[in-house]
């Protein structure tokens, strides 16, 4: 019989934290969700682990994030007594290599479907790297360029396929054509961006095209659930962004990872991401692709505790909307679909969070009316969800109800782990009202089960 020996070392650090069995293991369920992955540690397995036996390879990574965040300082699973084989720990999650040099062992994981990063907890040290990047506008890639010659006109071919690819995920889901993206981007994208170009805006464009395709990837992880490899894209797309040179195109990116840290509650570097994007971006973009830098800082001042600057921002984001109806917006500011939608759906956010639950209710719904319904079917049902929930709280249950028809009407035939956890949601609000017999929420709920008995995403 094999004796395992104490783990004295992920003692010593538990000991360090100060806090018992019970609460560590809430922390690592905590890092586990935000991977979309749900576990049910409890003190008793802590035990275990100290005893020596060894939790799995995916636990034993939430266990290393989680233990982070309560010491405040950067573990990994060998820093805590665990062994760890995995040799893409660090992928993606730096700045200092050629970013697509970086986005390999990210695109090798997608192809072989590793679970190592798809598993991986979101990072707050990492969400700080763009804070504290220096350009390198010569960059590590300009000393790989071979290959053909690339102008404008590939330019646009690259624009128009990734173009399509998001068209694709808005309709269906972030898990239809991911793959395709991929292998699109690797095989097709990625030489393109080492070949020699005939101008340097046709360089700089490549690369920002490149940056948003990456983008796209790190949504689709994100709509999968999973944090930390959408976070790997993030700074990576970041990175290839701000190769590109193209102005205000990295701090779009430094927008999203603001965008990411708020949903996650992790709120530590979402101000400065927010400020430092809009920054980059103030009078040096059209008022319209200004309104998003400025929406999201708004949100992100509202999350601070300032909401009455978080308000006042709001509302000049409104206003340079309303001011720039003709603008043409750049590539990359078009991620996200109608900038109209962008700028109510995060007003409303900025709204619910200062407690207007009634103006949150008409800004989703203005947001969810002004996108294409048949092109924007997943964010039009998550933004009717939202309006749902804000009639609810104010105390309009048949309202809510008759909203949340209309948003599951948009969620047939989309593939999203975020849908199926707004009907989940949706589900657990309609209890106490199902308890009571009322009847719109039985029907409701009867609906909503149907929807989820038709499969959760892979």
């Amino acid at each position: 019989m094999t004796t395992r020996k104490p783990n004295t070392r992920l003692r010593s650090i538990i000991d360090e934290s100060g806090l018992p069995y019970d609460a560590v293991a809430r922390a690592v369920r905590a890092v586990a969700a935000e991977c979309g992955d749900h576990l049910r540690t409890n003190k008793s397995a802590v035990a275990h682990w100290v005893a020596g036996t060894p939790p799995s390879a995916a636990t034993a990574r939430y266990l290393a994030v989680a233990l982070s965040r309560l010491l405040g300082r950067l573990l990994t699973p060998v820093d805590v007594g665990l062994d760890w084989p995995e040799e893409d720990e660090g992928a993606g999650l730096t700045l200092e290599s050629d970013p697509l040099d970086a986005l390999l062992p990210l695109w090798r994981n997608e192809v072989d479907r590793r679970r190592f990063l798809s598993s991986s907890a979101y990072s707050v040290a990492a969400a700080a790297l763009p804070l504290a990047s220096a350009r390198d506008a010569a960059g590590r890639m300009a000393a790989a360029r071979s290959g053909a010659v690339v102008g404008m006109a590939e330019v646009a071919a690259v624009r128009d396929m990734i173009s399509m690819f998001s068209e694709m995920d808005e309709r269906h889901g972030g898990q239809h054509g991911r793959s395709a993206l991929v292998q699109y981007l690797r095989d097709d994208v990625a030489p393109l961006c080492r070949a020699r170009f005939r101008t340097e805006e046709a360089r700089q464009h490549m690369l920002s095209a490149a940056s948003r395709g990456v983008h796209l990837l790190g949504w689709k992880a994100y709509d999968a659930g999973q944090q930390g490899l959408a976070q790997r894209y993030y700074l990576q797309s970041f990175k290839l962004a701000e190769e590109s040179a193209v102005v205000g195109h990295d701090g779009f990116v430094m927008r999203t990872m603001a965008m990411q840290g708020l949903k996650l509650r992790r709120p530590e570097h979402c101000l400065g991401l927010a400020e430092t994007g809009l920054n980059r971006a103030k009078g040096k973009v059209d008022d319209r692709t200004e309104a998003l830098f400025r929406i999201v800082h708004a949100h992100t001042l509202a999350k601070s505790g300032q909401g009455r600057a978080a308000l006042v921002e709001a509302e000049r984001a409104r206003r340079m909307l309303e001011n720039g109806p003709g603008d043409e917006m750049p590539f990359w500011g078009l991620a996200w679909g109608p900038p109209a939608a962008s700028v109510y759906s995060r007003a409303a956010k900025v709204h619910e969070t200062v407690g207007d639950h009634q103006e949150a209710a008409a800004q989703y719904g203005r947001a969810a009316c002004a996108r294409p319904a048949g092109t924007y079917a997943r964010i039009v049902a998550l933004d009717l969800v939202a309006s749902a929930g804000m009639q609810l709280k104010r105390g309009g249950i048949e309202q809510a109800c008759a909203t949340w028809h209309e948003a599951l009407d948009h969620m047939e035939g989309v593939r999203s782990a975020r849908t199926v956890k707004a009907v989940r949601g949706m589900r657990r609000d309609l209890g106490r009202f199902r308890a009571r017999g009322l009847r719109c929420a039985a029907e409701l709920d009867e609906r909503a089960a149907e929807f989820l008995a038709g499969g959760v995403p892979a």
